[in-house]
């Protein structure tokens, strides 16, 4: 309930309990009538008619209309006001920022998308927040309605150190304190803020409101400039002791195990299958005019014959990835997201092969159904699960209850 929430065994907290189940029921179900609503909690309609009472004067809860079946009186319809808090989604690429403000019910109420000019980790921080901004405004709101901001980066968050590790794509991301920086300028306002990976809100989002729709345990892989993983069980994020769950880069392939602690990105398997690594093969197999991945998906699925072994070898080094993965945790589902991802009907049946070799289980391959926005979707998702909390503190119903 908050720190300054009322204590737990008091008629307070027993009424603001009651508050909660039905704003609860109300959010996962849908609008209601106070019977409907009674007989979904279990309370007793006078108790559900007092909760209604002050989840209505607090904003959180709006009527909606009379609903006329059945014998007898038409009976007042609730819904949970989607209005009465609102959430930011960031998604920093390398070449675009993507940031969204949804409601409470998560439809997105503006957006804005614009390319990542930014030479140095000062600058994108001020240009991220300068965009946010923007977009809040845009959504005809002031900053103090937004109740959770998350923003998704390449690279391991580390709050400890205020270091985003391992994100060397972005110019001076690496640099220590920037995390901080970054929460603090996104903060101003009283948002809370989370700062996570992007491979991670990937599989959230997929999990949320695409491939992965009612999955419990899935892999998300995100192949292009660079390679990461998201990875879901129970249907909840799995980041590790460190946070670092998932950063497959860094993954031995091949000769060159042994690295040295002061090596860096790119790790063993981005070098080996990310975007450069498509081109350089292409190349070795006089593709010469192939100039990016894109090209050689391009002619492999043209049916060029040099393309499509350069394909199926990518789909090979994939399911090495998935193999090491798939032993260990056994997902029912691998989601494949990113450029070079998105070319799932070329490398899904190739990876199938190569995983049968070496897996007794081979999990089901399907291709992430939000393109480029399933960091955004993931980041929304994420911010709806701390709001809905957040903003019964924020419009101050549990102190009230505490008062009463």
């Amino acid at each position: 309930m908050g720190r300054n929430g009322p204590q737990v065994g008091t008629p307070a907290s027993m009424r603001a309990l009651n508050q909660r189940l039905v704003l609860d029921r109300l959010r996962a179900h849908g609008e209601a009538t106070r019977p409907r609503i009674a007989a979904d909690t279990g309370l007793s309609k006078p108790t559900v008619g007092q909760a209604l009472l002050d989840l209505e004067q607090h904003g959180l809860v709006r009527t909606t209309g009379r609903s006329l079946a059945g014998p007898g009186r038409a009976a007042v319809v609730y819904r949970a006001a989607p209005d009465a808090g609102h959430v930011v989604g960031v998604d920093i690429g390398r070449r675009v920022l993507r940031i969204a403000v949804a409601d409470l019910e998560g439809s997105i109420v503006a957006r804005l998308d614009e390319p990542n000019r930014c030479r140095s980790a000062s600058a994108l921080v001020r240009t991220v927040s300068e965009s946010a901004e923007r977009a809040v405004s845009s959504a005809g709101l002031s900053p103090h309605e937004v109740v959770s901001t998350v923003v998704g980066t390449p690279g391991v968050p580390d709050p400890a150190t205020g270091t985003v590790h391992r994100a060397p794509n972005l110019p001076g991301w690496e640099r220590r304190g920037l995390l901080h920086e970054l929460v603090a300028a996104l903060a101003v306002a009283g948002s809370d803020v989370v700062v996570e990976n992007d491979a991670n809100l990937c599989a959230v989002g997929e999990h949320a409101l695409g491939a992965a729709l009612g999955v419990d345990v899935l892999v998300c892989l995100t192949v292009g400039t660079g390679i990461g993983m998201g990875l879901l069980v129970d249907g909840k994020l799995f980041r590790g002791a460190h946070g670092a769950a998932g950063e497959i880069a860094d993954l031995p392939f091949g000769p060159r195990l042994n690295r040295g602690p002061g090596a860096r990105r790119p790790g063993p398997v981005e070098t080996a299958a990310a975007g450069q690594a498509v081109v350089a093969a292409a190349r070795s197999a006089g593709l010469t005019k192939a100039r990016s991945a894109k090209d050689v998906f391009r002619l492999a699925r043209a049916g060029d014959e040099r393309a499509l072994r350069v394909v199926e070898e990518e789909a090979e080094k994939l399911a090495y990835v998935v193999s090491a993965v798939t032993a260990v945790l056994d997902p029912r589902l691998i989601v494949l997201g990113g450029g070079i991802g998105g070319n799932t009907d070329l490398l899904a049946e190739p990876m199938r092969r190569a995983l049968a070799a070496t897996t007794p289980a081979v999990p089901e391959i399907v291709a992430g159904q939000l393109g480029e926005d399933a960091v955004l979707a993931g980041a929304i998702a994420t911010a709806l699960g701390t709001a809905r909390e957040l903003v019964f503190d924020r419009r101050g119903l549990s102190r009230a209850a505490g008062d009463a």
